[in-house]
């Protein structure tokens, strides 16, 4: 297969289509929890802000920064994410995690990340791909810190 074709697969129409329909854009004007992470492969960087009951989280904003893959990821997570539970979306990232180097996409509801597989051979887009949910988690994190000490 030739460098284009394979670039051709790995930005695919749906993978596009993803990044043209971000969701939840922006920050909370006073969110729970906070976090930014950055990707030291490639420089690109999510911004995660929450609000959290102590058990879910009950809204989500984010700013993305990032490739089209790690775009694709932050848009599928922001359509799922409300309503989840710390466990729900650390099991997400470790299947995405697990996808990429080689497993099963990730179960529902963050089975649609599946769309990211043929970024499986390029190691060098996978911490853009990772961002969104460690962002989050981080934010889950900063809400459940702010809420011991609060």
């Amino acid at each position: 297969m030739s460098a284009d074709s394979d670039l051709i697969k790995l930005y695919s129409a749906r993978i596009l289509g993803l990044t043209a329909d971000m969701p939840r854009i922006g920050r909370l004007a006073e969110p729970d929890g906070e976090a930014k992470r950055r990707s030291p492969t490639c420089g690109s960087t999510v911004t995660v802000t929450v609000d959290w009951d102590g058990e879910r989280v009950t809204d989500y904003a984010q700013e993305v920064k990032a490739c089209a893959l790690g775009q694709a990821s932050a848009s599928i997570t922001g359509r799922v994410v409300v309503g989840l539970d710390e466990s729900t979306i650390r099991q997400g990232r470790d299947e995405l995690a697990a996808m990429l180097a080689g497993g099963p996409p990730p179960s529902a509801p963050f089975d649609g990340l599946e769309a990211l597989s043929p970024a499986r051979e390029y190691k060098n887009r996978h911490g853009s791909i990772m961002l969104a949910l460690d962002a989050t988690l981080a934010a889950i994190e900063s809400a459940q810190a702010a809420r011991a000490t609060g």
